[in-house]
């Protein structure tokens, strides 16, 4: 079938995760954090990619070159339904074409995480060619250097142009995040760099221009977002 075994090893103890209380949401300043954020984003150079490096370590991929888009994307599905704490999703082509390009320019960016009493937030780097590592933001600001992901995903663009479709693959490292949480977060990552509104107002002046990042607002539109979200999830229940 072109799929090969892989293991991931997962922390089994869960990072406390400090929440800032919904009701301090508008008048949290995030300035000080963004200066201090852009000034040491290098010393995440110290987090290391664990999960499958390449998409052939999972998939055969020369055994899919025959197969159709449709296909690929029942494979790829298939595989990773019953996998505990790994997700798979599919974009079309050009849209992981995008997300790697767009990172490469912007490496870094942050996703708040809302739970009914508060918010915590990750901050996201970019890792040639094709990694995305999250780690919580107050480990990050602490110590840069020893900051530990607590998720993962992968954008592999090996088929996006002989078959129009990107697989992204993401692993949840730590306890602390519930499953359907983590691909929550992974689904707004790839949309802050796949969405051309969401990228020119977010991870771009984030990297490029943080001082004119206005994370107040990037935190309410976030946390609204989610809100629909989790309406629209507990509607179909």
């Amino acid at each position: 079938d072109g799929v090969q075994n892989q293991k991931t090893s997962h922390s089994q103890h869960p990072i406390p995760l400090k929440m800032i209380p919904r009701s301090l949401l508008p008048f949290t300043s995030w300035r000080k954090t963004i200066h201090h954020h852009q000034k040491t984003t290098r010393c995440l150079s110290s987090f290391s990619f664990s999960g499958a490096k390449t998409l052939n370590e999972i998939m055969k991929t020369d055994l899919l070159q025959d197969k159709n888009k449709q296909q690929i994307i029942d494979i790829w599905k298939e595989y990773h339904a019953d996998k505990k704490d790994t997700y798979g999703k599919v974009l079309d082509g050009e849209a992981g074409k995008n997300v790697l390009q767009r990172a490469k320019q912007c490496p870094f960016f942050i996703q708040p995480v809302f739970r009914e009493e508060g918010f915590f937030t990750l901050v996201s780097q970019y890792q040639s060619p094709s990694y995305f590592l999250m780690a919580y933001l107050e480990d990050y600001k602490v110590d840069p250097t020893n900051a530990r992901p607590l998720i993962t995903f992968s954008v592999f663009d090996d088929l996006a142009t002989s078959h129009d479709v990107t697989l992204i693959r993401g692993e949840l490292i730590n306890k602390g995040i519930e499953n359907w949480e983590g691909k929550k977060i992974i689904n707004n990552m790839l949309e802050a760099y796949a969405n051309d509104e969401d990228y020119e107002v977010g991870a771009l002046p984030f990297n490029k221009t943080p001082e004119s990042f206005d994370i107040d607002d990037y935190i309410s539109c976030q946390n609204q977002k989610w809100k629909k979200e989790l309406t629209e999830m507990e509607e179909k229940q």
